[in-house]
């Protein structure tokens, strides 16, 4: 997790850096993280050391000024090398009924969301749920909570170890319930989704961050 939601949370992202960073802090700095990742998706976070940066940095977010890339690992072969989704999100719960109350799905009455997805490969995998799948540079053009995971869904191509978005929602409630079991590395195959922030850009600045360990023994590199 990339900061604190409720008492009791496990150590988060925030709080290692509060500890790299004690000095700046001891005398007046003020961490802001000025993107988020979800939960179990790796890669880049910005992170702003004192107000100044984080008034600057986050405006930059606000005018959609970054650039954003990431890497995920989906269910079967797109038809096309590059397609665009261009659905509206919302929280599903606003609409219908679910258990998941972070739930999102696109929906005519949501806020614009854009997903453009190019396959930069294509491989097969002996597994008991399908052999096929594909490595997807994600480039999102907004940046609605789920978006990149709601919008492979949509297109039919589901991102490999999605617990809310992947084969069944079932797997997050039971997940909640029992922890990481046989049964569930069965049905999703990894432990977390297999989402990576991999390029961050603002002006003539970029950061890249390499594919995770478990991403690239999914691959076979």
């Amino acid at each position: 997790m990339v900061h604190p939601s409720v008492p009791g949370n496990p150590p988060t992202l925030l709080d290692g850096l509060e500890a790299l960073c004690v000095y700046e802090l001891t005398n007046g700095g003020q961490l802001s993280l000025i993107n988020r990742l979800d939960r179990e998706t790796s890669g880049i976070v910005l992170v702003a050391k004192h107000k100044k940066a984080a008034r600057m940095l986050s405006k930059a977010m606000e005018r959609r000024e970054y650039r954003k890339s990431y890497r995920a690992i989906v269910w079967g072969w797109p038809e096309d090398d590059q397609f665009t989704v261009d659905g509206p999100l919302l929280r599903k719960g606003e609409v219908a009924e679910t258990p998941i109350w972070v739930k999102q799905m696109v929906h005519p009455q949501g806020k614009e969301s854009c997903t453009i997805f190019e396959v930069e490969r294509r491989f097969e995998k002996e597994t008991t749920n399908g052999n096929r799948f594909s490595l997807l540079k994600c480039l999102p053009q907004t940046g609605r909570m789920h978006q990149i995971r709601v919008h492979a869904q949509y297109a039919g191509h589901s991102i490999v170890g999605d617990k809310i978005y992947g084969p069944d929602e079932r797997c997050y409630l039971d997940f909640i319930e029992t922890g990481w079991t046989p049964e569930l590395e069965k049905t999703l195959l990894m432990n977390r989704q297999a989402l990576h922030a991999a390029g961050f850009g603002w002006g003539e600045t970029d950061w890249e961050c390499r594919l995770p360990d478990d991403m690239r023994a999914f691959i076979g590199d």
